[in-house]
């Protein structure tokens, strides 16, 4: 058994411990709360605007009316041999198995489109997976958004430029997006690259894996098919996976008291007043023709979805890790408790030792 001045710096450590995962848990609370405030603030913008990309559907000419074909490059369907991942994970760790559980779908994904059966520990650096891929794909770029993400592609698959050529799975060589300050621009800017690429075909389809928050127990891995848009104003999920009975409890538990939004917010009136816009059978009058505003509008759309995206990341992190710092401010309360546990049996067997020392002292007088 430890003696007492092993058990009572134990002790003070764990009592460390857990005074910085408390704190660290009402740092994210707060941080959480503000990050759901943002999601919340910027849907209104985005319901209007699939309101009236809806509305111009049914006005604008989207599709030739001989072939049917698209005109708007992003409307146009195409084989998929080349395909971009991007990933949104976090920069930081200490959030349970927020990143991982992103990461894992993003696996399942390329198996599945692949016709591969990589592992999540495999390390592909050599050829990237290029002698397995089998049928017509080609190559799957993963564009990571987020450290925790790049890093752990970038030990597994080969990096190369968006450009480049080659069969296989690769880590596009581009700059990290930080996630601790996600805004608008930054979110059309990478949009507007992503659809360059999209328009110039050097990828033939664009897939969105993030984590999908509505609130603290109303949260789920998605990878949505980004483009090309199949449907304005519905994602089109592609996989989904959301929180155990024993998150949501756990997840629940630790919100209790931060103030933090429990329940998906309210947005029915919201949602009504969009799709009356949408529904509306008034013949406005454009300064321009239909067909333009569509045009440029659709995308503002794609970037909007990218933003969405990257906010409900940001909220959805800063969850993991207040339940994650919840959980380990009750281990170490747990610990503590076991510890104190044991120093009172060592202090309690250290007396009755001096007891029976001085008794026997006493009786061979």
């Amino acid at each position: 058994m430890a003696n007492l001045l092993d058990i009572r710096r134990r002790i003070r450590s764990v009592s460390n411990t857990r005074q910085i995962t408390r704190a660290m848990k009402l740092v994210a609370a707060a941080r959480l709360r503000r990050a759901q405030d943002r999601a919340l603030s910027a849907r209104p913008y985005e319901q209007m605007l699939a309101s009236v990309l809806k509305s111009l559907v049914s006005r604008a000419e989207i599709y030739d009316p001989k072939s049917g074909e698209a005109r708007h490059p992003l409307l146009a369907h195409r084989e998929e041999k080349n395909i971009l991942l991007i990933l949104v994970t976090g920069d930081r760790g200490l959030a349970g198995a927020f990143n991982s559980n992103i990461v894992r779908a993003a696996i399942r994904f390329v198996n599945e489109k692949a016709g591969l059966d990589l592992r999540f520990s495999e390390s592909l650096q050599q050829d990237g997976g290029a002698a397995r891929m089998h049928g017509p794909l080609q190559r799957i770029e993963v564009h990571s958004i987020g450290r925790k993400g790049r890093d752990f592609f970038r030990r597994r698959f080969p990096v190369a430029e968006p450009n480049s050529r080659g069969r296989g799975i690769y880590l596009v060589a581009d700059r990290l997006t930080p996630m601790s300050k996600v805004d608008l621009s930054q979110a059309t800017e990478l949009a507007a690259r992503i659809i360059d690429r999209y328009t110039r075909g050097e990828v033939d389809s664009v897939y969105l894996a993030f984590n999908e928050f509505k609130s603290v127990i109303a949260q789920r891995v998605v990878v949505d098919k980004l483009l090309p848009v199949r449907e304005i104003g519905r994602a089109n999920v592609q996989q989904a996976e959301g929180l155990t009975e024993d998150q949501q409890r756990r997840a629940l538990k630790a919100a209790q008291g931060t103030g933090t939004r429990l329940r998906a917010a309210d947005t029915l009136a919201i949602d009504e007043h969009s799709a009356r816009f949408a529904a509306a059978k008034v013949d406005y009058i454009y300064e321009q023709s239909p067909d333009e505003i569509f045009n440029s509008l659709l995308p503002n759309y794609v970037g909007v979805q990218m933003f969405r995206a990257l906010l409900e990341s940001v909220a959805a992190e800063h969850s993991a890790r207040m339940t994650a710092m919840d959980s380990a401010t009750n281990n170490a309360n747990e610990m503590n408790d076991s510890l104190t546990l044991a120093m009172d049996r060592a202090r309690q067997a250290k007396i009755t030792k001096e007891i029976i020392e001085i008794v026997s002292g006493a009786a061979g007088q």
